[in-house]
């Protein structure tokens, strides 16, 4: 099996690249931590004329009809450049839209009219009906939709129907954070788990992401450790960065081996895909988090500061290591799957 990206991917992410780092710069986060929306409303629309948010989307709803591993390849450009926005949640809103028969709603997703916010069920449940309990919202300033992710399925509901939102602090300001406690929410769409696992393609996202954040940080971190120079030599010569520099290549790569893995398990409906998907996840995690906890720590006294990128890679990894599920569940799912084979 060829895991290489082919030549159409290389220039597919090399054009997000160039959006993110042109439209979406790592300091706008800083620039905007004090605004409603972490992404203004003219760069998210930009974003979905570039084809961000229908990559896998069908043709017939204004999308490329591409792979998972396409989708993949891109978020990890997202993660790298630690872009802000509702990304993740409107692209999965769309592939549910899409399989509950909803092409209109999907094509307004697909076009940047619609954004979908990510929702985390802290205690209630979600099913066809709709959706009860205690819940965090992630960016749901503008979002129309949230999207639920339940063990039985996942679910559209609208933001609306969430009542008010209660603000929530965070420690990324690229990531806004609110929590509602809600009654009785109907599902304007509803997919059970059977019919597509959309968890695990949401969890495969979240690796990508994940490596990207550690592939940034490992770049950051050895760039500094070649031109920081103390006592006449850089830093890099010594062993305690040196050998930092290369656990940090070789986690990097090991964890975008793992995620690309799982991308093309799950899209090829392997009897694995799942036990695929969670060692990516696992494995992304702690690439990232390990990464960035290193670079601050290569950077020194700099690193630390808040004028500096490093901890804002760090606070990212944070937020998406706990998205969807637990790293310890995670581990516990993994082990599981191992001992069922």
């Amino acid at each position: 099996m060829d895991l290489l990206p082919s030549r159409d991917q290389l220039e597919l992410t090399a054009a997000a690249a160039e959006f993110f780092s042109e439209q979406v710069p790592i300091a706008g986060i800083r620039a905007r931590r004090d605004e409603p929306a972490s992404l203004d409303t003219k760069t998210w629309l930009a974003g979905a004329e570039l084809g961000l948010l229908g990559l896998s989307a069908p043709e017939e709803v204004g999308g490329s009809g591409l792979g998972l591993d396409d989708e993949a390849l891109v978020f990890r450009e997202i993660g790298r450049a630690l872009a802000p926005g509702p990304f993740l949640g409107t692209v999965l809103g769309a592939r549910l839209a899409v399989l509950a028969g909803r092409p209109d709603l999907a094509a307004s997703m697909v076009d940047g009219r619609t954004a979908v916010a990510l929702a985390e069920l802290r205690d209630g449940s979600v099913g066809p009906e709709g959706l009860g309990g205690r819940l965090d919202v992630l960016d749901p300033e503008g979002s129309t939709y949230v999207l639920v992710l339940g063990e039985d399925g996942a679910a559209l509901v609208e933001t609306a129907a969430l009542g008010d939102l209660e603000p929530l602090a965070g420690i990324d300001p690229g990531t806004r954070l609110a929590s509602a406690t809600v009654g009785a929410a109907s599902a304007a769409c509803w997919l059970p788990a059977d019919q597509e696992p959309l968890r695990l393609r949401a969890l495969v996202l979240a690796s990508a992401m994940l490596v990207g954040i550690a592939e940034a940080v490992r770049d950051q971190a050895s760039d500094h450790a070649k031109n920081r120079v103390q006592f006449g030599r850089p830093i890099g010569v010594n062993q305690a960065i040196k050998h930092r520099c290369a656990d940090m290549a070789v986690a990097a790569e090991a964890a975008l081996s793992q995620t690309m893995f799982g991308a093309v398990a799950l899209q090829s409906g392997r009897a694995d895909r799942e036990f695929q998907v969670l060692a990516a996840r696992i494995v992304s995690s702690r690439a990232a988090l390990d990464g960035a906890s290193a670079n601050i720590q290569i950077h020194g006294g700099m690193g630390y500061t808040y004028e500096h990128d490093a901890h804002l890679y760090l606070k990212r990894a944070q937020v998406l290591d706990h998205l969807f599920l637990q790293r310890t569940d995670a581990l516990g799912g993994l082990l599981a799957q191992a001992a069922a084979q």
